[in-house]
Order: C-alpha cells, then sequence, then structure tokens
C-alpha cells in the first residue's frame, strides 16, 4: 500500500538528514542529458538501472516511475531549468522507513560534454538511514552504470 511522505521542497537537498551525491561525466551536452532527465521520462527505463517503468503525469509536472523489484514512486517536479537542474519529490510510495525523499540533478558543462551531480536528499528513522548509508557504494555503481548508459543512448541517437 502507498504511503504519503512529508512534502519537502528544495531546499531539502541541504538539509536532509541523509545525502548521498554521486557525480560522472558524459560526452553527450547539457542540452540533450537534460532532455532525457525531463522530456523523456519514458525512457529512464532504458538507461536508468533498476528502473522498470517510468511515465510523466500532471502535464509534466509529476512522474510516476517502478522499480524492477516492486517499489513504486509518485513523484512531483520541483525544479526544472533546462540544461541545467532537475529535481523531483517523492509524493507517495510503497517502501518502507522512508519519510521524504528529493532527487536532484544538476547539469555542467564540462568539455564538450556535461557533468552529472546527483544528489539522493532522504528521511526516515535512523535504522533505514544506516542501511542507505550501507547502500551507498551500490548506489554509486548504480549511477555510473546509468550515466554510461544514458551517454551511450544520446551518442546513438
Amino acid at each position: 500500500m502507498a504511503r504519503r511522505l512529508r512534502p519537502v521542497e528544495l531546499d531539502f537537498v541541504e538539509s536532509a538528514p541523509l545525502r548521498l551525491v554521486f557525480t560522472a561525466e558524459v560526452s553527450a551536452p547539457p542540452k540533450a542529458v537534460y532532455a532525457a532527465l525531463a522530456d523523456d521520462v519514458a525512457g529512464w527505463s532504458c538507461w536508468f538501472t533498476g528502473v522498470a517503468r517510468s511515465a510523466p503525469t500532471q502535464g509534466g509536472t509529476g512522474r510516476e516511475v517502478r522499480l524492477t523489484g516492486g517499489t513504486r514512486f509518485t513523484e512531483t517536479v520541483l525544479a526544472a531549468e533546462p540544461d541545467a537542474h532537475y529535481a523531483y519529490r517523492v509524493d507517495t510510495t510503497n517502501a518502507p522507513g522512508l519519510r521524504a525523499l528529493l532527487e536532484d540533478w544538476r547539469l555542467a558543462p564540462a568539455g564538450g560534454g556535461t557533468r552529472l551531480r546527483w544528489t539522493f536528499a532522504a528521511d526516515g528513522p535512523a535504522p533505514f538511514r544506516f542501511l542507505l548509508t550501507l547502500a551507498r557504494p551500490g548506489l554509486g555503481r548504480a549511477f555510473r552504470e546509468s550515466a554510461r548508459a544514458l551517454d551511450r543512448r544520446l551518442t546513438r541517437s
């Protein structure tokens, strides 16, 4: 059953009890990377590790995401600055322990490509935060694999 999470705003990315930050560089320019993040929400399942299905909702101001293990999220887009910033918070989920979650993507030119910074900002009880801290290496690996897959996808198109 889906549970409603605490509705956080963009400043949560700085104040969250748990912040996991990952970076990677891709050869595609920021415009193409931003389009893949914000405009091609349905395409996330083709490149982001663990995403089985994703779809825009509410005319693009929301998203529905299903992970391969069955975890579901409904989300609200909080920032959509072309070629620079894309962020969303989770409004409801069936994931246990989570109280609040915001994911923040920052894009910056890097040579002819893009430097991606993904911040996973979360709140939950201490055992949940501890488990997420332990999962950090796996999340980092998934992010790096996803960035490589996104890069391959964008260089093919």
